[in-house]
């Protein structure tokens, strides 16, 4: 989710022209049962050719099985395009605590032992909004803290280590890592001091993998302020009355954003393959 507001033109080797499907490509989308990663998850499908797999992991079993039924190659009105050769496999796992994280990087050791992949495309999306009514003073819980921490920063850090090491550096593969982050890993929102410090962590932890790892394509993307669950939070739960109301304002005027709006934004960026690594790219830039 991003509550409002976000960069550059760069070239490299990546995920293509934009013409034709990727072939070969394992294909993985965390936090895919609601929201912009089931967005981004219903265009990626059609995107994904011959030999390749979809993995989509998130807390709901019964969001995700829904999703990949949806998803799967010959479903009636399903509309995606999938081909044929696509497999498409969830895991339902909470990321934030050790049991869920074993049984994710599990799944994505198990796909990823497939030599005949070519391409990896990991989306870091699960996150959470944290206690947003509390002030930078009410944060006194050590346990809730670190427990948001655990689910928002530290994960996407365990999962992407676990799939780039589980897939290694296979000669002409095409390793592409997303970060969905925010405005708010940049800027400073009252009462939103947990969000904003595990986007701007989680950002810095990508920025660094893009400079140890100069063979990967690692983006950032903040996807906008987006009408979903997560907003109705934050125009209803906000301690600090003046961005509450700012939020509530932005939806009153129709200013929010459709998921799979931002989603076919991300998806042009991915094709075109033009950002710098480690790039910060935000749905108003594009």
């Amino acid at each position: 989710m991003e509550p409002g507001p976000g960069s550059g033109p760069g070239k490299g080797a990546g995920m293509g022209s934009g013409s034709g499907r990727w072939a070969a490509t394992a294909c993985v989308v965390t936090g895919a049962s609601r929201g912009f990663g089931r967005s981004l998850a219903r265009l990626l499908a059609p995107q994904l050719g011959p030999g390749s797999a979809l993995l989509l992991l998130a807390r709901s079993a019964e969001a995700l099985a829904e999703l990949a039924a949806e998803l799967r190659p010959g479903t009636t009105g399903s509309g995606t395009g999938s081909g044929p050769e696509l497999r498409v496999q969830w895991v339902a796992a909470d990321l934030g605590c050790q049991e869920g994280l074993r049984s994710a990087g599990a799944a994505l050791r198990e796909l990823l032992q497939d030599a005949s992949f070519g391409r990896l495309l990991l989306v870091n999306n699960a996150g959470s909004l944290g206690d947003i009514s509390k002030s930078f003073l009410d944060l006194t819980d050590l346990e809730e803290i670190n427990a948001y921490f655990s689910f928002n920063v530290s994960s996407a850090l365990c999962l992407t280590s676990a799939a780039l090491r589980a897939f290694g550096a296979r000669p002409g593969s095409v390793r592409t890592v997303v970060n969905i982050s925010s405005l708010c890993a940049l800027e400073p929102f009252p009462s939103w001091a947990l969000y904003c410090a595990g986007k701007a962590a989680r950002e810095m932890l990508f920025r660094v993998l893009a400079l140890e790892e100069p063979g990967l394509r690692v983006l950032s993307y903040a996807p906008g302020p987006l009408d979903t669950d997560m907003q109705l939070l934050a125009r209803t739960q906000t301690g600090d009355p003046g961005l509450r109301q700012h939020f509530q304002s932005m939806q009153e005027k129709g200013q929010l954003i459709d998921s799979s709006v931002s989603a076919q934004k991300l998806l042009r960026l991915l094709q075109e393959d033009s950002f710098p690594s480690g790039a910060h790219v935000d749905f108003y830039d594009i």
